[in-house]
């Protein structure tokens, strides 16, 4: 198949086309001309939109479906639709599956699974055992099956030196290591932020120390171990303090923030709608302002979706014993649109988290691959149902005014549009 994609605006910093409008055509996977006007011929699939642009692929580092064992949640099949459909052409799939992806033969599962979709597949396979915190996974064996990180989704390791082991041990075979920043401990039975909205709501609180020490921990174990730490979705502006401290030292420390906890904070909770009920909680404005000023520094690497589909039996209950968790992927660039410039986005969904992950990076030269995130930015709408591909319907920002659109993907030589 031949596909011609009409009056792309190109946006990749490392092209030379980048910020031109150009003709794109796309033979048998690979970019064979970039041009002012190409001419159409009969056979071609022609790609005409409006406001069109195209960026390389993106790539979301914290996705969850269902499959295996919550198939009511969501299906891999549809689920790598989605994702499609959203604009991203690669997913790091998280291991809170039944049975947990703990294991090569669940890894190379998830991958077969994906087999001849358009959207690639990039496992995270559990840290420890079933994701219970207590004896390591067989870390070497996943990778080598195709997992790219270890972390127990939504799981601290409560053991320090479990911790301070896996940082060692993944070094041999430069492994990334993920924590979630979360001391269970002094988060008790908290169900959002602590402050003065769950205190006049009468919520059990979440300090932000809860995140802060878990933060503080790894750090000086990472700085101890010399090894390499992601830690993600982080949510409070002593976390972003903490890791541009790290950095400024030379640790080997990425992280990464949830769309949710960039634009929304915790006078959410007014109302008692479970679809604001997110891990971490949605913070103060203070700390949704420090987040946001951490991604365009560059303190903050990735910013991911957190994409988490729970179905409606585990939401609409009582915000205190609902389920935490939103789905994210068919919001997630409108959403960004609303507060970040387009090179600040595709930095942080695609160029970095293919960096830290260690994929290939992308370009949009003539002979590179073609693997192509197509979008507006333009035309603001109110998010709705219809607008949601995905099983389940828990989106945090449903009835909320977006901006732009994705239009789908180019990859692995097919073509999705929404």
């Amino acid at each position: 198949m031949i596909t011609l994609l009409k009056s792309a605006t190109i946006i990749d910093t490392h092209s030379k086309y980048h910020n031109q409008t150009k003709d794109i055509l796309i033979v048998d996977g690979i970019i064979k001309e970039i041009n002012d006007i190409i001419s159409q011929k009969e056979n071609y699939q022609i790609v005409e939109l409006p406001d069109l642009k195209v960026s390389t692929g993106w790539f979301d580092s914290s996705v969850s479906f269902g499959e295996p064992g919550y198939e009511e949640r969501e299906t891999l099949n549809n689920g790598l639709d989605t994702a499609a459909k959203s604009g991203f052409t690669s997913v790091a799939v998280n291991a809170n599956t039944q049975p947990v992806i703990d294991n090569k033969s669940a890894v190379e599962y998830l991958i077969n699974k994906a087999t001849f979709k358009a959207t690639d597949i990039y496992p995270i396979g559990a840290l420890t055992q079933q994701s219970k915190g207590v004896e390591m996974a067989e870390l070497y064996d996943m990778q080598q099956s195709g997992a790219v990180a270890f972390g127990d989704y939504k799981k601290p390791i409560e053991n320090d030196n479990l911790m301070k082991i896996a940082l060692l041990y993944a070094q041999n075979f430069n492994g990334l290591v993920m924590s979630f920043p979360k001391n269970n401990a002094i988060a008790g039975e908290g169900v959002a932020n602590e402050g003065v909205n769950a205190t006049i709501l009468g919520l059990k609180g979440i300090p932000a120390l809860a995140e802060e020490i878990q933060v503080a921990r790894d750090l000086f174990l990472l700085e101890y171990t010399d090894g390499k730490l992601h830690i993600p979705t982080i949510s409070t502006a002593k976390s972003v303090k903490l890791i541009k401290e790290a950095k400024k030292k030379g640790l080997q420390v990425t992280c990464s923030v949830a769309i949710h906890n960039l634009l929304l904070n915790d006078e959410e909770l007014h109302g008692f709608d479970a679809k604001v009920k997110v891990n971490p909680p949605l913070r103060t404005k203070e700390d949704v302002k420090a987040i946001q000023k951490a991604v365009k520094e560059g303190v903050i690497d990735i910013i991911t979706s957190d994409h988490n589909p729970i179905d409606v039996e585990e939401k609409k209950v009582e915000f205190s014993i609902a389920k935490d968790g939103t789905i994210g992927l068919e919001s997630a660039f409108s959403a960004l649109n609303t507060i970040f410039d387009i090179d600040i986005i595709t930095k942080c969904i695609s160029e970095n988290p293919r960096k830290i992950f260690g994929l290939p990076s992308l370009k949009i030269n003539e002979g590179e691959t073609a693997s192509l995130s197509l979008f507006t930015t333009e035309g603001d709408y109110i998010f709705s149902e219809k607008n949601i591909f995905s099983n389940s319907k828990n989106s945090i920002f449903l009835n909320r005014k977006l901006k732009g659109k994705a239009y789908g993907i180019y990859n692995n030589k097919q073509l999705v549009l929404n």
